[in-house]
């Protein structure tokens, strides 16, 4: 028996971390489901914690592309007639990946076997959402399984294509501002010393300016290795400190409050959270279900607290706009249009038409951010130069000028 750890989420979407003895990482997912959880990771707790950077790193057998590409065409040959093992042995022969061929595989054989394939899809130890696994336990319910994957795989595109559009905004600048400072330690710490060794044999008398400038100079040609290190030293100290729940909720509440990014993140959130319960209540998912899936798709703790807390509020009664505007952190606006559908009796298509909304203000605001970015970015570059260019290149036409 070997100790793991272990992360999993409750009936509620809670996540719960622990540690369990067990022969096998298999064993662990088994327990948990017979608990009424659903396993997300277990792995041995000699392994340590593995950090965030890592788990961007580990592939699944089935996300992003591949999972919107899988749910597209098994809704496909569903539509065209073909019974569920048979387009699952279908799907099978697609994917290259060896991980992907023994998932289909084994949902197949437990189709095979009398399962739903929400079950099957369950047992597959969190390669599969809540979100997706309870969509589909809805379209089998009603009876329109097929319709339900369509819906499914147009809810996964879109949050794919907002996720890639945010990176994709976030990418160029980091790369930009990266850029950008190594030009600066190579122009200070390698060219600057050398006009530094000049007027040192020289030995002539230099502006203040000009001095300054040197000293930086010789300051980062002598301690480059720590400029670099102490940024280094500093995201690793925030990635440890972020597993911190306490430390993550205050840090969330923290980028929240700051003029620029916090509004945009609040409508990222919004949307991605709309998206999630609009999509669930459309396919029969009730709304409870589908607040404690929502607040799991939720990245900032803070605003996934007052989603937990709405959920309480609905439970007792509270309409579902009153309930999310207690913690006054979600736009007005999403309430508004909340509101608007629970008085219509079209909550689903309103909450839809939310995320439609504030994914548009999301997109206009991250190109503006960019635009807006990227020239401030080069025009500081220009004015450093300008003036390291300047303060080692006056002293040297002011004795050009007595020379003459």
């Amino acid at each position: 028996m070997a100790l793991y750890r272990y992360k999993a989420l409750n009936t509620r979407g809670e996540t719960l971390e622990g540690q369990m003895e067990a022969a096998s990482d298999a064993e662990v997912a088994l327990r948990l489901q017979e608990q009424g959880h659903l396993p997300v990771e277990a792995r041995l707790a000699s392994e340590g914690g593995g950090g965030s950077w890592r788990a961007l790193l580990r592939s699944k057998p089935f996300a992003g592309q591949r999972l919107v590409q899988f749910t597209q065409q098994l809704a496909t040959l569903l539509g065209a007639g073909q019974p569920l093992d048979r387009a699952l042995t279908i799907l099978l022969e697609l994917p290259e990946e060896p991980a992907a061929k023994r998932t289909v595989s084994e949902v197949r054989d437990a189709v095979r076997g009398g399962s739903t394939l929400s079950g099957a899809l369950e047992r597959q130890h969190g390669t599969f959402s809540r979100l997706y696994i309870n969509m589909v336990r809805a379209g089998e319910a009603g009876g329109s399984l097929e319709e339900t994957l369509q819906r499914l795989a147009d809810y996964l595109e879109r949050s794919r294509l907002l996720r890639g559009r945010v990176v994709n905004a976030l990418i160029y600048p980091v790369i930009l501002l990266v850029m950008v400072g190594l030009s600066m330690m190579f122009l200070l710490g390698y060219v600057v010393p050398q006009f530094a060794a000049m007027y040192e044999s020289l030995d002539a008398p230099l502006p203040l300016f000009t001095k300054i400038v040197l000293a930086l100079g010789m300051f980062v040609r002598d301690w480059w290795i720590v400029l670099v290190a102490v940024p280094a030293l500093a995201l690793w100290w925030l990635d440890r400190r972020l597993r911190n729940p306490a430390f993550r909720a205050r840090f969330d509440a923290w980028i929240l409050r700051q003029k620029l990014v916090g509004p945009m993140l609040a409508r990222l959130e919004t949307a991605r959270l709309a998206r999630t319960l609009g999509t669930l209540l459309r396919n029969g998912v009730p709304l409870m279900s589908a607040l404690g899936i929502g607040r799991t798709v939720v990245g900032n703790r803070v605003l996934a607290a007052d989603v937990e807390a709405a959920a309480e509020d609905v439970k007792n009664g509270v309409g579902l706009s009153a309930a999310l505007g207690k913690g006054r952190r979600f736009p007005r606006l999403a309430l508004q249009m909340v509101q608007v559908g629970e008085e219509s009796g079209a909550l689903d298509a309103m909450l839809l038409k939310t995320a439609d909304t504030f994914e548009q203000e999301t997109g206009q605001a991250l190109d503006r951010m960019l635009a807006a970015l990227v020239p401030a970015v080069t025009m500081v570059l220009a004015l450093v130069v300008m003036a390291v260019i300047l303060a080692v290149l006056v002293p040297v036409y002011d004795l050009t000028s007595v020379i003459g």
